[in-house]
């Protein structure tokens, strides 16, 4: 009986269990474009109640177009929607001051600019001194030798940094509000020099939302899962976008360090037992990737930096906001295995140890049902590579 006993109670089954079935899926994963550094994450995406995204990159394209130039001396009734880059002498330098101060620069703004200047064979202009101010913009020196001092300084960049330089907006102040109101980005070109600090003109830029974002958002939502954008962008620009696909929350003008600390905010709102994911893109996002509790770095044709791919425990690979609930379903599902191949390996040993020890079971039978118990697990396991995402 002893021996029945100890081969009837042998945890084979019970070892397998969860670790065939995160193989399984984490292979599933991988054949539908997701790629899991981690298990785990994989694993309590389920749990999660919450999915807060980056706005650039994620929900949109990531491949931002000049719509509008718009020169504060040409005043607010230039730049007419049938002729949004009117090459007035005005328009052209605000566009060779901008595309001068972003040679060289990676940024998908600044590629917008340097397209249409080069469209426009507009020559531009040495600046030196170039650095990005985080979260605001970025400046340079440009030796103008039209200005009193010889030198100016240039500064592009968002409207809190022209706020916080004691700027105003003036007469395109009702203008930058239409391009907000549109889902538009406006950054400001502003000039500095012995004679003071003058505003040059404005530059709206316009991004492509990425056509299956509004029906992930959607099939999110029916989930019973809340959605939150988070966005440095103008808080019109943002709430435009958000309108545009459904999503519950914005959280706007939110610079790059402080990403993370609103996933900690998001999080504390949350019933106990919820956790909360991140969906990102960009070297910015990167600590709120790894504030959240599943981190989900977007890459695809736009792709995702390097930092944000290693921040995040699940990567997908095709850059479409649907393979959000793709990865969360599947957590579900194998949820799902995980507590059924625990129920059989348990099972066999809680009908099986008392037959054993009372002597209705041989060691031959003990270790056929032993045997079973495995090949039971494995196969449930394996029947995870039959499943489909949800279409509704």
């Amino acid at each position: 009986h002893a021996v029945s006993v100890l081969v009837i109670a042998c945890p084979c089954a019970l070892g397998l269990a969860t670790p065939a079935t995160l193989m399984v899926g984490t292979g599933l994963a991988a054949r539908r474009g997701i790629l899991v550094r981690d298990a785990q994450a994989l694993e309590a995406l389920r749990t999660v109640g919450l999915v807060a995204f980056d706005k650039t990159g994620t929900l949109t394209e990531g491949r931002p177009r000049l719509v509008r130039a718009l020169a504060a001396a040409d005043g607010p009734g230039r730049g007419l929607p049938d002729d949004d880059l009117e090459m007035t002498p005005a328009t052209c330098e605000l566009l060779t001051l901008s595309a001068s101060l972003q040679v060289g620069s990676e940024h998908p703004l600044a590629k917008a600019v340097m397209a249409v200047a080069q469209a426009q064979g507009l020559r531009l202009r040495p600046v030196s001194q170039v650095q990005a101010v985080p979260g605001r913009g970025i400046e340079g020196r440009w030796v103008d030798d039209q200005a009193a001092s010889g030198a100016a300084t240039l500064r592009l960049g968002s409207t809190r940094w022209l706020q916080e330089l004691g700027l105003s907006a003036g007469p395109l102040a009702e203008r930058a509000q239409a391009q907000t109101d549109a889902g538009h980005s406006v950054s400001w070109l502003i000039r500095e020099d012995a004679g003071g600090r003058q505003l040059v003109g404005l530059l709206a830029f316009g991004d492509t939302v990425k056509p299956s974002a509004a029906v992930a958002i959607a099939r999110l939502k029916r989930h019973g899962l809340r959605t939150v954008m988070i966005s440095g962008d103008h808080a019109g620009a943002a709430a435009a976008v958000a309108r545009t696909l459904g999503i519950d929350e914005v959280r706007a003008e939110v610079l790059p360090g402080d990403k993370a600390e609103v996933i900690r905010a998001l999080r504390r709102t949350l019933p106990p037992g919820q956790g909360i994911a991140m969906v990102g893109d960009g070297i910015n996002d990167a600590p709120a990737l790894a504030a959240a509790d599943v981190g989900l770095a977007m890459a695809g044709p736009a792709g995702g930096t390097d930092v944000a791919i290693e921040t995040a425990g699940l990567s997908l690979m095709r850059g479409d906001p649907l393979q959000v609930l793709e990865a969360w379903a599947l957590s579900v599902q194998i949820h799902r295995k995980l507590v059924q191949n625990l129920f059989w390996a348990f099972a066999y040993n809680v009908v099986g140890i008392p037959l054993a020890a009372v002597g209705f079971l041989s060691p031959v039978v003990a270790g056929a049902a032993m045997a079973l118990s495995s090949v039971s697990v494995i196969s449930n396991a394996l029947l995870l590579r039959r499943w489909q995402p949800p279409v509704d």
